[in-house]
């Protein structure tokens, strides 16, 4: 299975550097990754550096807690999409959603969506934290809120994706979105086990492994 297309080169480390984004976004371009995620300050760096190559530049926000109010999403969404971002992996507010508060997650998710029109919107509900029925709880929200992707985890939280997860996702979104694994893929095995359960994307730090059929290392 050829993976390079489904996957997000990620760098979200907070000791990332330019350099380390150039290097990024140089694997992206010579591997034909689908897209490099790094954080909001490095988008207009990796917006130009991968400017004609057909590799999209996505971001975060609210990551990788969550924890701030919808407003401060969509700001912080508005402001990545301005500066070149293609698409936005937003966190859930997690103390909502454990709380069963799911009017509130939708609400939060909707802020985000309305501030990213005509740009991906990535949900992430970081499965980690959440019993079978809040993972549909969330999934189902996200997809309400207007998700294009409801995406597992964060690779900061106690766990990554598992074909499980994925496949309860899949099963909630019956088609009315695409799913994001992330987190723990660390051989072509795994990447193949994820697309298989039903992800159209997966994030990665070790994509280059991946795609060489090497096992990667730790991280995200």
């Amino acid at each position: 299975m050829k993976l390079a297309p489904y996957i997000d080169h990620t760098l979200l480390k907070a000791t990332a550097t330019p350099a380390d984004i150039e290097q990024l976004c140089a694997e992206a371009r010579q591997h034909a990754f689908y897209a490099v995620c790094i954080n909001p300050v490095y988008v207009p760096l990796a917006a130009r550096l991968l400017s004609g190559s057909g590799v999209k530049v996505a971001t975060v926000c609210g990551f990788p807690l969550g924890a701030v109010t919808p407003q401060q999403k969509a700001d912080e969404a508005r402001t990545s999409v301005a500066l070149g971002a293609d698409e936005v992996d937003m966190v859930i507010h997690i103390g909502a959603a454990l709380a069963g508060d799911w009017a509130a997650v939708q609400a939060d998710v909707q802020a985000v969506r309305d501030a990213t029109a005509g740009h991906v919107l990535k949900v992430i509900i970081e499965t980690c934290y959440l019993n079978e029925e809040q993972k549909r709880r969330a999934t189902e929200a996200a997809v309400q809120g207007g998700a294009d992707f409801v995406k597992t985890s964060t690779g900061f939280g106690t766990g990554g994706a598992t074909p499980e997860d994925v496949r309860l996702m899949r099963d909630v979104i019956a088609g009315r979105a695409q799913i994001k694994a992330a987190g723990g893929v660390r051989s072509a095995a795994d990447a193949q086990a994820m697309i298989e359960a039903g992800a159209t994307r997966l994030g990665t730090s070790g994509g280059v492994a991946l795609v060489a059929g090497d096992r990667m290392g730790e991280g995200y």
